[in-house]
């Protein structure tokens, strides 16, 4: 028998992108608060180390893990008193109905061209149903709140925020010590290699610019979700744009704290959490005026419109001409960062919770 919570931790079975991220950090806050939750996963986690810190609960014979979420595990639950179920990765068992599912955005339904067919189609069907299905549903700012309202026609006093924030080992990074860069002078730009973070973009408008020695540093992988796109042949031959790969959180602090400028003129954010790992850094951020990253980042970051090649080139060249501006931007950072707080996020993601346990 189960308590009257259980969490879905079927996302320790994928790598981590920011989805995997709020989840993982979620969990964290609120094992600390409710140290009763149970968390429940199939037998093909990829990360045991934090299976291990969150206690999760190995469950049922089925390793694929959609097919797990959507039969076996509302069955075993439906056995063990049909507790709560939290979703917090996008999808949840439609056969099940006490769900409190997190839906982070609406991007694969308003923008299917840049995922994998498959991907969208599998979204597009699975996130509609789950919606119109759920006792509660989270998300991740008034941008996204506003799209499944709209798009799903939820009413918006079932929708709550929950507010991402920065990892722990970001928060710490004032730890570190003094800056070396390996890249001399640099533009940052960190995130899974999607079309929707607008790297082609960013490109363009670093070959417009008169940046000098001043190098562009891409950090991140590419996923197979996403549709194909054709970065490596418009950076041929250009020995000032490089590619890291995946690195982990400790090389990534490093290249925050001794960039320039963080670059992030996505086209399209339920929230954006790359821009808050800048500033949390010490590194002044250039970020898109649409979706989600307005409210994000406040009067914290100079603002581009990532349609137009001109206006990224012209925020970069703002930023990296004026110390004042930079320094600035740096210390706003800092106060911006302080509105956001997993804690925080934890306490209230329980007291929806325990709002639904009342009833």
């Amino acid at each position: 028998m189960f308590g009257p919570v259980v969490v879905n931790a079927r996302f320790l079975t994928q790598p981590i992108t920011g989805t995997q991220r709020f989840a993982i950090e979620l969990c964290r806050g609120i094992k600390q608060l409710q140290p009763t939750i149970t968390l429940l996963a199939p037998d093909n986690i990829i990360h045991k180390d934090i299976a291990e810190e969150l206690d999760v609960k190995v469950i049922g014979k089925l390793r694929k893990g959609i097919l797990w979420e959507q039969f076996e595990l509302p069955l075993i639950l439906r056995q063990n008193g049909s507790p709560i179920l939290l979703n917090l990765c996008n999808l949840a068992p439609i056969a099940y109905s006490n769900n409190i599912v997190s839906v982070l955005d609406l991007s694969f339904k308003l923008h299917p061209e840049w995922f994998s067919k498959q991907f969208s189609l599998l979204y597009n069907f699975f996130v509609p149903k789950v919606v119109a299905n759920a006792k509660r549903i989270i998300t991740i700012s008034e941008s996204s709140k506003n799209d499944i309202s709209k798009y799903y026609n939820v009413p918006a006093s079932q929708i709550d925020i929950i507010y991402p924030s920065v990892s722990r080992n970001f928060s710490e990074s004032s730890l570190k010590p003094e800056k070396f860069s390996k890249y001399g002078d640099y533009i940052l730009a960190v995130s899974s290699i999607d079309p929707r973070k607008n790297f082609k973009g960013l490109i363009q408008a670093f070959k417009a610019g008169n940046f000098g020695n001043t190098r562009l540093v891409i950090v991140g992988s590419e996923h197979k979700v996403f549709a194909n796109n054709d970065l490596k042949q418009l950076v041929a031959n250009d020995s000032r744009i490089v590619f890291t790969g995946y690195i982990d959180d400790n090389e990534l602090i490093e290249l925050y704290q001794n960039a320039c400028v963080f670059a992030y003129p996505s086209y399209f954010e339920g929230f954006g959490i790359p821009p808050l790992e800048a500033m949390a850094c010490g590194c002044p951020t250039l970020v898109s005026n649409t979706t989600s990253l307005p409210e994000v980042c406040g009067d914290a970051s100079i603002y581009v419109d990532p349609y137009d090649i001109n206006s990224i080139t012209e925020g970069l060249s703002k930023i990296l001409s004026d110390k004042n501006l930079s320094n600035t931007l740096v210390k706003r950072g800092y106060e911006r960062l302080s509105k956001f707080s997993w804690h925080q996020s934890s306490i209230k993601l329980i007291s929806i919770i325990d709002s639904l346990n009342a009833h």
